[in-house]
């Protein structure tokens, strides 16, 4: 967990949260926790992760080393206030208003926004997809401001607070698994295998070896059959999978026994 305060809170929460006190000694302007944090987020946007140094990060602010030490502990501390930054979540995108479709539908728009608003986070900052997470990372703002974010979308649902807190960790999870995805296979070539090379994994991968995804991948549905432009992607699964998710949700809450807090709200 790191330091803690007098209060016994994880220090890295209370310099996210602003109820830290700034150090006296050091340089006396141009250097806060919120400049710090700043700038390590630019260049890890514009670097990747791996680019954010203790070393580089002071050259860049202007500072030596040792005063940046005065305002962050270390790396890890670093890293927690990069990914605890309010300045990385985007601004909600949850409807302010039910859509036609009527109540039933209200949630279901307001999930998707939601999931937009968190893969568009994903997108412009790659990096938060390698920081650690941990019981202190959950107490950080943004990741409060995510959760306010995700609980307004699925306030109509009516359900229990263990429910709401289980549904924001699924479908966001499931969000960053895809963000990762995504990520990973950016830049990177399609495989198109030539007739002998499926011919030579068709030897191997055989009906009687595995009798499910065998016929899957000789029919070309698996990978290596030749590049159709007009096949789903990467996208197109992602809505398939938040579909699922989505209805899987429905039909949960439509089906709950008579009493229970999901059948009262519809």
């Amino acid at each position: 967990m790191g330091e803690v305060t007098d209060s016994g809170l994880p220090r890295v929460v209370a310099i996210a949260w602003g109820t830290h006190a700034q150090p006296q000694s050091g340089p006396r302007r141009g250097m806060s926790h919120e400049t710090i944090v700043a700038k390590a987020i630019e260049i890890a946007d514009e670097h990747g992760l791996a680019a954010v140094t203790m070393q580089r990060l002071a050259e860049a602010l202007g500072f030596t080393t040792m005063s940046l030490y005065r305002y962050v502990a270390n790396k890890d501390e670093l890293l927690m206030l990069m990914l605890g930054a309010e300045s990385l979540v985007p601004e909600p995108a949850v409807p302010s208003a039910a859509p036609s479709g009527g109540p039933d539908e209200d949630w279901r728009v307001a999930l998707r926004a939601w999931t937009d608003s968190l893969r568009t986070m994903y997108a412009a900052h790659p990096w938060l997809l390698d920081v650690t997470r941990g019981p202190t990372s959950v107490l950080m703002p943004a990741s409060v401001l995510l959760v306010d974010q995700g609980l307004h979308a699925i306030s109509g649902l009516g359900l229990s607070d263990h429910e709401n807190l289980s549904l924001i960790l699924v479908v966001s999870s499931y969000v960053s698994a895809f963000a990762a995805l995504e990520r990973d296979l950016a830049g990177q070539d399609d495989l198109a295998f030539g007739p002998e090379a499926m011919q030579e994994l068709g030897s191997v991968i055989t009906p009687e070896r595995l009798p499910y995804a065998a016929p899957l991948f000789l029919s070309g549905g698996y990978v290596g059959g030749p590049v159709d432009d007009d096949l789903p992607g990467v996208e197109s699964e992602y809505d398939f999978g938040l579909d699922l998710l989505i209805e899987g949700l429905a039909a949960r809450r439509h089906r709950a026994p008579k009493g229970t807090t999901a059948s009262k709200h519809g």
